[in-house]
C-alpha cells in the first residue's frame, strides 16, 4: 500500500448522528489518496461503529482532544497532518491546497465560515480570520494542518483539557508563521444556537484571556462546561 500524503485526523465523541455525512464529505479526498483516522473517546450512540461501517480507520483513545488526536497522529502514516473536527467541511480541494502551503510552510490553517441561525457568526467568523492572521494562533475549527516533523518538534498537542490548538500554535509559530489559506472551511454554529451567540462570544474572549494570564487548562475546562450547560 502507497504511503498517504496526507493523513486526515478527526476526533469524535457522540457524534453517532453526523458521523457517516462527515465521512461521506471527505470521500473526494480519500479517493485521491488521503487517508483518514477517525478516533473516538468512548462514545456509547455507536458513532465507532458507524464510521467504521462507512469505511474510515477508527481507533479509541481517551476522552480528551488532545489525546485524541496524538494518538490518531501516532498511527497515521502520512507526511502531513490535518486535524479536522467532525462537523467542519473540507474545500473541495483542500489536499491540494494543503500541499501548495507547505511547499513554503510547515504548518497552516483555513479561514473559517460558520454556519448557524445567528447573522453575528458572519461577523465572529471573520475575526476569527483576522485575529489569526495577526496573532498567527489557529484554532481547531480552522481546520489545522502540519507536516510530521514539525509537530514533532513542537511536541504535539499539550496533554491539557482546552486550549490545546492554541498552545500548539504558539509551539508552531517559533518553529515558522502559518499558512493562511483564503479557502474557507465550514463549522456548525451549533454551540452559539445552543448558548445564545453573545453569551458564547463574551465566554470564549474570557477564557482565552484567561488562559493568556495564566489560568491553568483544568480550571478553564470547568469553567467552560458549566457555561455551557
Amino acid at each position: 500500500m502507497d504511503k498517504p500524503a496526507l493523513s486526515i485526523v478527526m476526533p469524535v465523541l457522540e457524534e453517532g448522528g453526523r458521523i457517516g455525512a462527515a465521512i461521506a464529505a471527505l470521500s473526494p479526498l480519500v479517493g485521491r489518496g488521503a487517508e483518514l483516522v477517525v478516533v473516538d473517546g468512548g462514545s456509547r450512540d455507536g458513532t465507532a461503529a458507524r464510521a467504521r461501517e462507512a469505511g474510515a480507520t477508527v481507533i479509541e483513545a481517551p476522552p480528551s482532544r488532545a489525546a485524541q488526536m496524538n494518538a490518531g497522529a501516532a498511527v497515521s502514516r502520512g507526511s502531513w497532518l490535518l486535524f479536522l473536527h467532525a462537523d467542519t467541511r473540507l474545500p473541495d480541494e483542500a489536499d491540494r491546497l494543503v500541499a501548495d502551503a507547505l511547499r513554503t510552510h510547515t504548518w497552516g490553517r483555513f479561514d473559517v465560515r460558520i454556519e448557524g441561525r445567528h447573522p453575528m457568526l458572519r461577523v465572529v467568523a471573520a475575526m476569527m480570520n483576522l485575529r489569526s492572521r495577526l496573532t498567527g494562533i489557529a484554532t481547531g475549527d480552522q481546520a489545522m494542518f502540519v507536516t510530521r516533523d514539525a509537530f514533532e518538534q513542537a511536541g504535539r498537542f499539550p496533554q491539557q483539557p482546552l486550549m490545546e490548538d492554541i498552545e500548539l500554535s504558539a509551539r508552531l509559530r517559533r518553529v515558522g508563521p502559518p499558512a493562511c489559506i483564503g479557502a474557507r472551511v465550514a463549522t456548525s454554529g451549533r454551540r452559539w444556537d445552543r448558548d445564545g451567540a453573545w453569551r458564547t462570544i463574551v465566554l470564549m474572549w474570557r477564557l482565552r484571556f484567561a488562559y493568556w494570564r495564566g489560568t491553568p487548562p483544568a480550571d478553564l475546562h470547568r469553567r467552560y462546561y458549566r457555561h455551557s450547560r
